[in-house]
């Protein structure tokens, strides 16, 4: 049975835990919060900065934070791992200092800590209630007693903020380390894509050889890459194989590759050269062992399943560089040879020539089956990890046709992130690694519902507008699956109703609150509330007073999907949508544009910023994302629902039930 915890009231933990096992803290706030931990000694002092653990220094034995501001953040801890020194761990609250965030807690929901164990069940919980001007507390305390652990509701507030807090607990470096911190939240803010999670190269990857049981404690989640919506440059070739520069390079001290021995077969290093490699605890089976769903580092099986379907996109774009840098490594050396032979006119014709010509072609044939062989047994080997990986999504993170959606009922809780497609590579198009992005979205998306260069000739263009309302209606229905019940909504504009087949699951289903809206006057009216939301949610922000929102005003997420743009848009409309793109994302509202470029010409340059601000798909297979690591060009494949599939239909029927029964 859950405990409801009140204000300075303590509870055991369970056996199991208590003596030194693992358990979660779960931190729900309704708007972003920076959650961190002290380690406390026999007296409850902090004795330094290395005892505290915050976004910009998340894990210390036994404990990992997450690594930014969040509505809702998960704390693990493993008492089993906490030094002997250590007798308790403060769980930390407070709010960014951004431009736009609450200065106070008594201007955004109260705080809800809810500790559970590794398997999602609550254990005690606590809301903190009558905060006002704070804007750091102390949320609850877990502490030692006689060889066992219990909790403590604690509920401190702190108007003088984090440097005030981390002073009352006998930090000196308070008012630095606060200050730090504080930094550290906004770089992460300002970030358009996460690093990475820090991954090495030596020995067999970590993640293949570990088994579910074997996950070392204190990993974290790291968000896939979001891909830049240019084309990849690819390097020019050089004489001996080098690390290719990432696209987006981060701060830090760069780590060259290491160049090929003579011959091209010595070892490559792709890990990204501006990315220290990160200690990684040992784990059993590295063995070569069969590859495990759920294997790679976290805490809950979602997040192993995500950073995995990460460590598979890491993978095969690092195999891959491996690969077409020796090929172009055999090219360079084998026109280096020719050119020898061709340079002394007396050794230009003749026997030895002709054999020195074939020596250079062999050694080039030699060396590109050489890595076409490695390429083939890493491709193999991500191959069997996809096979075992792909019927073990949840749903959000699924395909159409896997198994889970049989049974699909809307989540409690707002996944870490959704599929928006897939990604392969020309080496391998069988092979598709899952693109995940984080949730909530940090931009809006554009179907391009105009033909490009890898469009197949048998469609034509009303085809691909056709496909491209489908990619569209088909990511709405994903989305609206992913979230709770009552806290994401979809919206429709269609001018001249042109969508309404693609729409019919939406429609049919009444998964849409609102019909589509068409005409003029739809259009604005639609765009007009979105924008009223926009500017009231913001108001509310920047004055510290979302107490004050209108009751009638509806604060769950929206997406706005905009059909046959530009036509049906007048000159105010446009630049409305231009705003909503700008300013929605910040405050729930995601725009989702279905436009065909090209007919957007008429309004010249005055667009350019929207395309820019919206991450573009395609409904066809389309080679236009580049990574930020290695810089490939990756083809993306939208997800449909199998032909004559009523799976939309269906879950778009159990999210309007749910909808229903929650706002009963």
């Amino acid at each position: 049975m859950t405990a409801e915890l009140t204000r300075g009231q303590n509870h055991p933990l369970p056996a199991d835990i208590s003596g030194g096992g693992r358990l979660e803290v779960r931190v729900s706030t309704g708007k972003p919060v920076i959650a961190g931990a002290t380690l406390g000694d026999e007296h409850g002092r902090v004795r330094g900065v290395e005892w505290v653990a915050h976004p910009g220094s998340p894990q210390l034995p036994g404990l990992e934070v997450s690594r930014q501001a969040a509505a809702e953040n998960h704390l693990a801890v493993d008492l089993g791992a906490m030094p002997e020194n250590v007798h308790w761990v403060n769980i930390l609250l407070a709010l960014p200092q951004v431009d736009g965030a609450p200065s106070r807690f008594g201007a955004i929901a109260s705080p809800f800590v809810a500790i559970t164990g590794l398997d999602g069940s609550e254990i005690a919980t606590y809301t903190i209630t009558d905060l006002n001007s704070e804007s750091a507390v102390l949320a609850v305390e877990l502490y030692r007693r006689q060889g066992a652990w219990k909790v403590r509701a604690v509920g401190q507030g702190y108007a003088g903020g984090l440097s005030d807090m981390l002073r009352d607990q006998g930090l000196p470096e308070a008012m630095e380390l606060a200050s730090s911190i504080n930094e550290a939240v906004a770089r992460g803010l300002a970030r358009s894509v996460a690093a990475p999670p820090p991954r090495t190269e030596e020995g067999e990857r970590v993640r293949r050889a570990a088994t579910v049981g074997g996950n070392a404690a204190g990993s974290s989640a790291a968000p896939h890459p979001d891909p830049a919506s240019t084309p990849a440059t690819p390097a020019p070739a050089t004489s001996t194989p080098a690390t290719p520069a990432p696209a987006s390079p981060q701060p830090g001290p760069a780590t060259p590759a290491p160049a090929a021995a003579a011959g091209g077969t010595g070892p490559l290093n792709y890990q990204h050269p501006n990315r220290a490699p990160a200690p990684v605890a040992p784990v059993a089976g590295q063995d070569g062992s069969e590859p495990v769903a759920g294997n790679a580092s976290g805490w809950t099986m979602e997040e192993r399943l995500y950073n995995q379907v990460w460590g598979m996109f890491e993978d095969l774009a690092r195999t891959t560089a491996a690969y077409r840098s020796a090929v172009d490594f055999a090219e360079s050396r084998m026109e280096q040879e020719l050119d020898k032979v061709l340079a002394d006119p007396a050794t230009r014709v003749g026997p030895a020539a002709d054999a020195a010509r074939g020596a250079a072609r062999a050694k080039h044939g030699a060396l590109v089956d050489q890595a076409r062989a490695a390429l083939d047994r890493d491709i193999a080997q991500l191959t069997a990890e996809s096979n075992v990986v792909e019927p073990a999504l949840p749903p959000a993170f699924a395909q159409w046709e896997s198994a889970v959606w049989n049974g699909f009922k809307p989540s409690m809780e707002t996944p870490m992130a959704v599929r928006l497609g897939d990604l392969h590579l020309p080496e391998q198009p069988q092979l598709r690694i899952p693109m995940l992005v984080r949730l909530p979205l940090e931009r809006g998306l554009w179907i391009d519902a105009g033909r490009s260069p890898n469009t197949p000739m048998t469609v034509d263009s009303e085809q691909a507008k056709r496909l491209a309302m489908d990619t569209a209606v088909s990511l709405a229905v994903r989305m609206l699956a992913a979230y709770p019940a009552g806290e994401f909504n979809v919206n429709v504009i269609d001018p001249a109703g042109s969508g309404a087949a693609a729409l019919a699951p939406l429609v049919r289903s009444g998964a849409l609150k609102e019909p589509p809206a068409a005409g003029a006057e739809g259009v604005s009216a639609m765009i007009s509330k979105l924008i009223q939301r926009v500017d009231l949610v913001q108001m509310a922000m920047r004055g510290g007073a979302s107490d004050a929102l209108p009751p009638h005003l509806d604060l769950s997420e929206q997406l706005l999907i905009v059909n046959d743009f530009p036509f049906g848009f007048d000159d105010r409309a446009v630049t409305q949508l231009r705003y909503l793109a700008d300013e929605g994302p910040s405050v729930g509202v995601q725009l989702m544009m279905v436009a065909d470029r090209d007919d957007a010409r008429a309004y010249g340059p005055v667009l350019d910023p929207l395309w820019r601000a919206l991450l573009r798909l395609t409904p066809t297979p389309d080679d236009h994302l580049a990574d930020p690591w290695v810089g490939h060009a990756w083809t993306f494949c939208p997800l449909l629902p199998p032909t004559g599939s009523q799976v939309l239909q269906q879950v778009g029927e159990r999210v309007a039930s749910a909808r229903e029964q929650f706002n009963r």
